[in-house]
């Protein structure tokens, strides 16, 4: 007996806990969700687009190689300050040396061979012939006064026509020895051989120039003063005509080459402020503006783009050309504008809106337009007022009509 009223009472306790589920179950149905609002408030609000790029130098030069080599020395790194005309790297310039030298004894050699016959001959042969015609002139002196005073002697009978003539063939025969020692000294130097002689000294001159040209080319310099931004150059390597050896700029200001997206070239002007940041530097930041819209739109991976051109102070010259970072351009800025976060906007069909809180709180769909509208604010420019409630992103289901349990983060 006592087993059974035992039994009776569980089951009626256990009737009463299913009835008490049931009529809790039932009461939560009743109750609306909650849903989180936020109020429509007025702030400023700053529209910027947020892209990626690539830096680019404004003025820039590259220096090369005229001769191929091997590299003997280096003497700057990425990175470093330079005047123009410094050194870059050397090249081994032992056989310019040598080829130097080489002409530079052949000039020897011709100056040489042609100073003898600039001079008119063989200097012992010269001297000779030089000796006798000074001999034969004082002679011719001496012949020409003794013949002046036979003939006056004859002109006053003291003396006589032999005597005349004997002294006028003295001296022809000096004049005629004069003649023959001049010719034969003209004869020491061939005009053939003082040509070959210069020719030769040319030639030579040719080739130590040539030489001396290799060898200044053999240390490459910067064409312009700079920052050394593209250097890969090992001692040991070597080059050809043509390789580029160093990229030099002028990093004061560089330009960014921002890509847009089509849809946004719109929103993008000429002045418009831009910020850029680097992954490789957190933390900073570089200040420019926009300086050249696009003339065309280009395929860029999955994207078709616009270049838009900004120019970015660059003072401390780390932003280096290359480098791929992103950018943000602020189009436009709101003050005092009635400004929502942007996860609160939906779109129903071709509207954009948001679900607002309507009176006895249930939820009203407010098509709206939207002005400025940065990273994670929106300006409202007409279907909502100050102090209005605009739902959050929530996983319950909401429609227009439903009641709904607000509440604010």
């Amino acid at each position: 007996m006592k087993i059974t009223i035992r039994r009776r009472t569980l089951v009626l306790l256990f009737l009463i806990l299913i009835v008490v589920v049931v009529s809790w179950g039932i009461s939560r149905r009743a109750q609306p969700p909650q849903v989180p609002f936020v109020k429509v408030v007025r702030d400023t609000v700053t529209s910027t687009l947020s892209t990626n790029g690539k830096v680019e130098p404004i003025v820039w030069a590259s220096a090369r190689a005229e001769r191929q080599g091997i590299i003997q020395k280096v003497y700057v790194q990425r990175g470093q300050q330079i005047a123009g005309g410094a050194p870059l790297v050397a090249l081994d310039d032992s056989t310019a040396q040598a080829e130097l030298q080489s002409a530079e004894a052949q000039i020897a050699a011709a100056k040489a061979q042609e100073k003898p016959l600039e001079q008119g001959g063989a200097a012992l042969e010269r001297t000779e012939i030089e000796n006798q015609l000074a001999r034969a002139r004082l002679d011719l002196q001496v012949a020409q006064r003794n013949l002046a005073s036979a003939q006056r002697l004859y002109e006053k009978q003291a003396g006589t026509k032999f005597d005349v003539d004997t002294a006028r063939t003295h001296v022809e025969a000096l004049e005629t020895q004069i003649q023959g020692l001049e010719s034969r000294r003209a004869a020491l130097v061939d005009p053939s051989q003082k040509q070959a002689a210069h020719a030769k000294l040319q030639e030579a001159e040719a080739a130590q120039a040539l030489a001396r040209h290799n060898v200044d080319l053999s240390v490459i310099r910067a064409p312009i003063g700079g920052t050394v931004y593209q250097f890969d150059q090992r001692i040991g390597g070597f080059v050809n005509i043509g390789d580029v050896i160093a990229n030099i700029g002028r990093l004061e200001q560089v330009r960014v080459v921002v890509y847009v997206d089509e849809p946004d070239l719109g929103r993008i002007g000429i002045g418009m402020p831009v910020t850029i940041t680097w992954d490789a530097m957190p933390g900073r930041s570089w200040k420019g503006v926009v300086e050249k819209l696009p003339t065309q739109v280009v395929a860029l991976g999955t994207r078709n783009v616009g270049e838009v051109n900004c120019v970015i102070q660059n003072p401390d010259r780390d932003l280096l050309p290359g480098t791929n970072i992103n950018a943000e351009i602020q189009s436009k800025v709101a003050a005092n504008a009635l400004v929502i976060p942007k996860e609160t906007l939906r779109r129903e069909g071709a509207q954009t809106g948001v679900y607002a809180l309507g009176p006895d709180n249930r939820i009203q769909w407010r098509p709206v337009q939207i002005g400025a509208s940065s990273l994670t604010r929106a300006q409202v420019t007409s279907g909502l007022s100050e102090g209005d409630s605009v739902a959050l992103p929530t996983e319950k289901p909401l429609k227009p009509g439903s009641k709904v349990d607000p509440v604010y983060p």
